[in-house]
Parts: C-alpha cells; structure tokens; sequence
C-alpha cells in the first residue's frame, strides 16, 4: 500500500503527510529540470542566434521612420559602384565558368541556415539566373565533389535553364563523404580544354570543407591550371586553408571566407561581372602577360519560325520546328550563342552581343548633390521618372554618398536623377538617359 500510495502521489499530487520529504525532493529537483530545458534551449542551432533580437538592428531616425537604414542599404551598393573603375577597361565578355559545389558531410552543418548545402544550392541558383542576365555570351558547367570524387553534375551550357535543372533535383546531389580538391578542379580543367583563348577560363568553388582528399599532389595542379590560364575563385563557408588562398591568389581569383548568410551572397554575386585583365598574370617560367587583342569570327544565325518544317537539330539530333541556323554551314542548333557542331563556328544574336557592352563601358558613377546651386535650380523633377525631388533635405550632411536633397548628378550631362533612378540606371539600364553614355 505504501508503494501505491507513493506512486499516487507521485502521480497526481495528492496532498500525504507521508509524502513530504518526498515532495521535497522533487520541489527541488524541478529548478535544476527547468536549468536544463532553457539550457538545451539557448544552445539551439548556431544560426538562430543571428535572428535574436533582430529587430534590435534597425535604427529609427527623430520622426520614427525606417527610410534611413533603407538608404544605407543603397549607399552600400552605390560605394561598391563608386570604388569600381569608372573609364572603359579591357575585359573577357566571352565566359566559360565551372561551378564546383561541395557535396560533402560538412555541408550539412547547420550553422547556415538551414543547412550548408541548401543555402548554397539556393544561392548556386540565384548566381546562375544573375550570371547569365549580366553575361549573355558565357557558358557554365556544374561539377560536385563528394565520396573523394568529382562528379560532372551538369554540361557547360549557355542555356540558363539547362543549367538550373542541374540544380535543381536535391536528391541526386545529396551530401556523402569527403570532397577532393584535385579530382574537382582536373575535372573542370578537362572540360575547358578545348576553348579558344579569346575566351576566359574561371572556376568556382563552393567549399565547406576543411579536409580535401586528394590522390595525388595538388601543387601540380595548380602549376597546370596557371599555364593554362584559369582563374580559380573560392568562397570557404568554414574557414580559411592555406591551399585555397594558394589557388585563389597563384591563378589571379578571388579568396573569401562567409561569416553570415548575407556576407555569402555578397562574395557569391562579386563574381558576377567579367574578370579584369590584368598583365601580372603570366605564365609559369615564362615572363608574356596577357595575349594582345584579336578579331574573333562569329555567325549570326537565321530564326526559324515554329511553323517550318521540323528537321533534325545538329546539337541533341531531335526533331524540331523552331531553331537556328549556321550562317556558315546551314546546320540547325537549338539555342544561341553556342559553337556550330558541324563546322564550329560561333553562333551569337546582336542582342546579346550589345548586352554585353555594359561591361566594357560602364556607366560613371553619379554624384551626391549636398547643395543646390543657381544652375540646378530649374530642375524640379528627376530627369528619367520625371517625379519631383522632395522640396526640403532629409538631412543636412551627406553621410556615405547619400544626398540630402535626393539628388544624383551624371558628371557629363549634368541632369539630376532620383535614388530609385539611381540604382535602376546602373544595375538595369547600363546607360545614361540624359546623355546616352
């Protein structure tokens, strides 16, 4: 009986005499199981205690408004534009970049949100719709590296949706085992060894690893990606290793490590406009920088329309109505711009020709107006969206290239621009509407 009576009481907490001492033990053992449960609770995922108090970060100004930490936002982007070079500089509008995602178990750490892999999967596919709109004529090629291999998970293609249903299917590039450094990049260097020299050679790797698995030595590697002129980029989501930054710094890419998921995106879509020549690149033991500029031969070809007659494509050889022709061959291709399979022509379209030009001239950078003077005056309205400028500043010090008055002026036209018109110029538009620069 005293055994059942102990266990009611411990049950449903009926008030005993007999119980007691017992009630004691569990009064004070209720304290350290609520230690416990707050304790297990603030050692939660790494990454929640970024979002903590969150809303901590943003700053009101004296009227309670959130427009200034909306500036700061854009005036970051607008000093990234104003430390770019301004005047017309040699670049490689012709791409060939291979993707090497890390597919090891270190990716399924948890200090991104909500995991290594499926931040950088997410990330991997907003790079590549990016890339592909700021750079029509270049071709991407995916490649994992996990179990010590390196697998092709997608062909280089200029097709951007080619590309994005590599990247797409999760379950076929689940995480296992350990990457290989090696494996990865003589995989990428295979597949670009056919590519004239006109055009540019880049890889880019997505590394979360702090181990590589390597059969052989990687140094050789790395000679052999120098002579060939390929420029290796890493983002480390760990830490740094000395051998990247070797690969990074020998073959002229760029080395970053991500302390948060906003810092990745920002070292992710760096590599999006087109490398800068540089002449410091040289080949090993031999002391040529860069090749001097050359003619290039290209093919613009023939729409046909989708009611002609299907024929046999020389790319996937399937029937089809729509494609284009070779202009020099007359063989029929899928998409442009690609290379022709019959006689290896390039096939581009103007259009994406002149959408490249941006890069080689790009739009100066407009100024901050602090002041209005007499010649200003007369400009009440943005010059591109015509919406009037606010008639009192917002402040009376420019802090960060923001303008009190909201104003942007184009050092060759003179016309003042709005912010929204600012930032839609320079990253949309790639031409100035008041001077057509």
């Amino acid at each position: 009986m005293d055994v059942d009576s102990d266990s009611d009481i411990s049950l449903f907490g009926d008030e005993d005499p007999r119980a007691k001492g017992k009630g004691k033990g569990k009064a004070s053992e209720r304290p350290r199981k609520g230690k416990a449960k707050r304790k297990a609770k603030e050692q939660a995922y790494t990454w929640e205690a970024s979002y903590t108090r969150s809303w901590d970060t943003v700053q009101e100004d004296e009227t309670g408004s959130l427009q200034g930490s909306v500036e700061d936002l854009m005036a970051r982007g607008r000093r990234r534009r104003l430390l770019a070079p301004a005047s017309a500089i040699r670049r490689t509008i012709i791409r060939h970049l291979v993707l090497i995602l890390d597919l090891s178990n270190s990716m399924m750490d948890r200090d991104f949100r909500p995991t290594r892999f499926d931040l950088a999967l997410r990330y991997a596919r907003e790079f590549v719709a990016e890339w592909f709109d700021q750079n029509p004529l270049g071709q991407i090629g995916v490649v994992g590296m996990r179990s010590g291999l390196g697998e092709r998970v997608g062909e280089m293609s200029g097709n951007p949706q080619d590309v994005l249903r590599s990247l797409s299917d999760r379950a076929k590039l689940e995480p296992a085992g350990e990457p290989s450094l090696q494996n990865a990049i003589e995989m990428a260097r295979g597949n670009m060894s056919h590519l004239p020299t006109q055009s540019s050679r880049e890889i880019l790797i997505i590394y979360g690893s702090l181990t590589t698995c390597d059969p052989g030595n990687i140094h050789e590697t790395l000679e052999v990606c120098v002579k060939s002129r390929i420029r290796i980029s890493i983002i480390a989501l760990a830490a740094e290793m000395k051998i990247c930054r070797e690969l990074s710094d020998k073959t002229g890419g760029k080395f970053g490590v991500a302390m948060n998921e906003g810092h990745f995106k920002d070292l992710l879509f760096e590599l999006v406009p087109p490398p800068v020549q540089q002449a410091t690149i040289r080949n090993a033991g031999s002391g040529s920088g860069n090749p001097p500029a050359d003619l290039m031969m290209m093919g613009f070809p023939t729409r046909l329309p989708d009611t002609s007659t299907p024929s046999l494509c020389a790319c996937h050889s399937d029937m089809k109505s729509e494609g284009f022709l070779c202009p020099r061959c007359m063989a029929k291709v899928c998409d442009v711009p690609t290379d022709c399979d019959i006689c290896g022509l390039m096939i581009v379209s103007s259009p994406h020709l002149a959408r490249s030009y941006h890069h080689l001239f790009p739009v100066k950078p407009y100024e901050a107006v602090a002041s209005l003077d007499d010649t200003s005056q007369s400009a009440s309205a943005c010059h591109a969206c015509a919406r009037p400028f606010p008639a009192a500043p917002s402040s009376g010090v420019v802090t960060e290239g923001i303008s009190p008055l909201g104003r942007y002026r184009c050092p060759d036209c003179h016309h003042d621009f709005c912010t929204e018109c600012d930032v839609f110029v320079h990253d949309v538009v790639h031409c100035c509407p008041g001077c057509g620069k």
